[in-house]
């Protein structure tokens, strides 16, 4: 209810002065649900809101280089942080959740369970360990390891068969569209229906596998700050909310 009526304090204030271009910066991974929410966001205020899609770190590096935005949603804490830290971003807060989920291809048998990622001559396909997804790739790995489910060296054997590390989860999908790659690991939410059809997904264990979270912040800089903390609102409030889900998110913590 609290957030429902900042969104309508917001949307209001909103209405009352002329319309805003808004860019946002997002993880990639946010793709398909920000493009939804942009454009029911825009509709209901008049503004313009243009996305920059990529892997959080890269995102990261271009606001830290001088690039201007409006908004910054990361795919984790460690590529938000240092923003607040450096003075370039509010404090934000939590918005939605995700999980990680291996991907093989429909038309290949190579990978059926988690042991198979190290099985030898296996192709496998992460994101690069600077990437949020790439990072939580390889913690869970380790993690796995540790418990000795699959040998105590799981995570060396899995990291020997890693033939691609991409710059951003989208990438890491399409290698596997493509046939470039026997299995990867991606987000939950990047299994949209266009991608249903050419992969199958094979589960993590919940206990190697926690639930990730996703801040989101306006810049301090920012040309139109109340148009952007009207954004976030929006994404806040259970309109966004909705989008998110369908989208293959966890709600907000």
């Amino acid at each position: 209810m609290k957030r429902k009526i900042v969104w309508l304090a917001l949307l209001l204030a909103a209405g009352t002065s002329s319309a805003a271009n808004l860019t946002v910066f997002a993880a990639s991974s946010l793709t398909d649900a920000f493009t939804e929410i942009g454009r029911q966001f825009d509709a209901q205020t008049g503004n313009t809101t243009s996305f920059q899609f990529a892997g959080s770190q890269a995102l990261r590096t271009q606001l830290e280089q001088g690039a201007k935005a409006d908004v910054y949603a990361s795919a984790n804490t460690a590529q938000f942080e240092p923003l607040v830290k450096a003075g370039k971003l509010s404090a934000g807060q939590p918005f939605v959740q995700n999980r990680l989920v291996v991907i093989a291809p429909r038309s290949s048998s190579a990978v059926n369970t988690l042991a198979d990622l190290a099985r030898p001559g296996v192709r496998l396909v992460l994101a690069d360990k600077t990437v949020p997804v790439g990072d939580a790739s390889r913690k869970t790995f380790d993690a796995i390891g540790r418990a000795g489910t699959y040998g105590k060296d799981f995570a060396a054997r899995v990291q020997k068969n890693v033939v691609s590390e991409e710059p951003n989860v989208r990438q890491v999908a399409v290698k596997i569209q493509l046939g470039q790659g026997d299995a990867a690991v991606v987000y939950v939410s990047d299994v949209t229906p266009s991608l249903k059809g050419t992969v199958r997904t094979i589960g993590l264990p919940t206990r190697f596998n926690p639930l990730i979270g996703y801040p989101i912040g306006t810049l301090t800089g920012s040309a139109n700050p109340q148009a952007a903390s009207a954004f976030v609102q929006y994404v806040l409030s259970a309109a966004g909310q909705k989008i998110l889900k369908k989208w293959g998110f966890v709600g907000a913590p």
